[in-house]
């Protein structure tokens, strides 16, 4: 995700995130065959990037009723919502 539209090497992945490449491998493959990731070769290297619609939709989904009738199950993604550089700061949290 910070690597935004542009990607990042698979190589750079593994290493940032501190797994195997062939781990890193599986989980990009899966991701992929989800439609949450695109790939694209550059050289040597394939180079992911994040699906920001498709990932804006998987957690539109998530969180549409994420409550349930329980309003602590929420709070902490309110709290995390509020840090984030791209949400507004004013998100209340649930009653």
């Amino acid at each position: 995700m910070p690597a935004g539209p542009e990607g990042i090497a698979a190589g750079e992945i593994a290493r940032r995130v501190g797994v195997q490449p062939t781990t890193l491998s599986a989980s990009l493959s899966v991701l992929s065959h989800a439609g949450l990731v695109t790939s694209r070769r550059k050289g040597r290297s394939v180079i992911y990037a994040a699906a920001f619609d498709q990932m804006g939709a998987l957690l539109s989904y998530l969180i549409q009723d994420c409550c349930n009738g329980s309003p602590e199950v929420c709070t902490p993604l309110v709290a995390v919502l509020n840090q984030a550089a791209c949400c507004p700061t004013d998100i209340k949290e649930p009653a």
